[in-house]
């Protein structure tokens, strides 16, 4: 079980992975020490999965952010199709849905021709897909992999 300190010590590493142990502990009013066992404690019982750097995509020419629905021919195929997609460096999420698009993939490209591509060579050569449906992202308004804690546990 997590307390208000704990759930403040997560909201605090959620905003800002690296933040120095001392400044987290000035802000919960704990010595360093306590704060760090407290952060190792988290760890070791699963609230903290790791620690990512969010790297520009626009800088690194991955601009266009699509999302594509893909269905599949049948559930005996949901597996085979899932571990196939998630070989493709470009797709960065792959979520199995209710519905008939069985998959929900996010990747990101270059441009239409790198999407074409894709689709044409990669998604689209896999077995057991029946077919696909491509949306392009034009604005993201919000984009975040924080989780809102402490709210409702």
């Amino acid at each position: 079980m997590i307390d208000d300190i704990g759930y403040k010590i997560l909201g605090i590493l959620q905003r800002k992975a690296r933040i120095p142990n001392v400044e987290v502990a000035r802000q919960v009013n704990m010595a360093p020490s306590a704060v760090l066992e407290r952060i190792r404690k988290l760890e070791s019982q699963g609230y903290i999965d790791g620690y990512e750097v969010r790297l520009n995509p626009r800088r690194f020419n991955r601009p266009l952010v699509v999302f594509v629905f893909v269905e599949i021919r049948d559930l005996a195929c949901r597996t085979p199709v899932g571990q196939a997609l998630s070989q493709i460096s470009a797709i960065q999420e792959i979520h199995f849905i209710a519905g008939p698009d069985r998959f929900l993939v996010k990747l990101r490209v270059a441009d239409a021709d790198e999407l074409d591509h894709l689709l044409q060579e990669d998604i689209g050569r896999i077995d057991g897909i029946h077919r696909t449906g491509t949306h392009i992202v034009l604005s993201t308004i919000k984009e975040t992999a924080n989780i809102p804690i402490g709210e409702t546990t």
